[in-house]
């Protein structure tokens, strides 16, 4: 199903490149007002934990609960995730912000990395919230690398976790091959030249915490991601190679077994995620997924005009809506 929001992109955003940065640098309102985050850490395997900034609401099993996932070389942290979470929170939510294996900060938790086919870490906190907490109504919500993240994740689970409520993923990389190829051009060089910049320095971490785990010695004549991944990311988390990982990691491939209310919110304009990868039957013809492709939004920006009632980020409200529209009906 293709669902259509009046979403009108914000004076001369209709600029891709300025519709997914000035978002990551737009002032709001109370935005040095921290919420009261508790932090937890959830064991994955032996020798690998997640780290969760956590806010409850007063009866924690009586609300639902968002757990939020960020994107390449995010955090917990990250202008989109403190910003949702602030709504959410707000609007009746538990709140659990993930940062992903090795991010924000947490590089010592384990020797791994972590990569885009890594959905059993997140089916893993399900379950232990379910187990161990008691909560019921769990909504996973992902941006970019981590909305591929909760897309797998849900199409592995089908029908097999009561407490997965549903799914909402905000320009996802469900097609890593084609995703990765578009960061690559020229055109993207900015966003392409940051990511490898961050990626190359959190190598340089990594082996200075687990001495003689890593071979830094490729590291320096890298020129790409796909050369950082092949080398890295893919071995480290049982690929053969970049290509293998981009083609096995992608949720596009289980789409079609998605089984609880689902939203991907997207955008024809988006750099580096091609609208042509939404383009499948494992999204039209599946009943439990609504697609909201927009003209204009670029990256994760979704920056719109005033609003009466709203601030910008009318992302951020749409998924708030949605899912309370959702959570009234069960």
């Amino acid at each position: 199903m293709t669902v259509h929001d009046g979403f009108s992109p914000a004076l001369l955003l209709r600029n891709p490149h300025l519709m997914t940065l000035i978002p990551r640098y737009w002032l709001r309102p109370g935005w040095n007002e921290r919420l009261p985050s508790s932090e937890r850490l959830f064991t994955i395997q032996a020798g690998t934990q997640l780290l969760g900034l956590c806010d409850w609401q007063n009866t924690p099993t009586n609300a639902p609960t968002a757990l939020l996932v960020h994107g390449l070389e995010g955090s917990a942290d990250s202008h989109y995730m403190r910003g949702m979470a602030a709504k959410a929170f707000s609007a009746g939510f538990n709140i659990i912000r993930m940062n992903q294996r090795t991010c924000g900060g947490t590089d010592h938790l384990t020797p791994t990395l972590y990569n885009c086919g890594l959905s059993n870490d997140y089916l893993a906190i399900i379950r232990e919230l379910r187990e161990r907490d008691g909560l019921s109504h769990i909504w996973l919500v992902g941006y970019s690398m981590g909305g591929n993240l909760v897309l797998k994740a849900a199409g592995e689970l089908q029908r097999s976790e009561a407490a997965l409520g549903g799914v909402v993923a905000v320009s996802p990389n469900i097609d890593p091959t084609q995703c990765v190829a578009a960061l690559e051009e020229p055109r993207n060089w900015l966003y392409h030249a940051h990511f490898l910049s961050s990626l190359k320095a959190r190598m340089q971490r990594k082996a200075a915490l687990f001495p003689g785990h890593w071979n830094l010695s490729p590291l320096r004549s890298m020129k790409t991601i796909t050369q950082f991944d092949d080398t890295y990311t893919a071995r480290d988390g049982g690929y053969r190679d970049a290509s293998d990982y981009y083609n096995r990691a992608g949720a596009r491939h289980v789409l079609s077994e998605i089984s609880v209310p689902t939203l991907i919110i997207t955008a024809q304009d988006d750099p580096f995620i091609p609208a042509s990868i939404f383009d499948t039957t494992g999204i039209s013809h599946n009943r439990h997924i609504a697609l909201a492709m927009l003209q204009h939004g670029g990256h994760c920006g979704f920056f719109q005009q005033r609003r009466y009632g709203e601030d910008r980020f009318w992302a951020e409200n749409r998924i708030i809506e949605w899912i309370s529209s959702q959570v009234s009906l069960t």
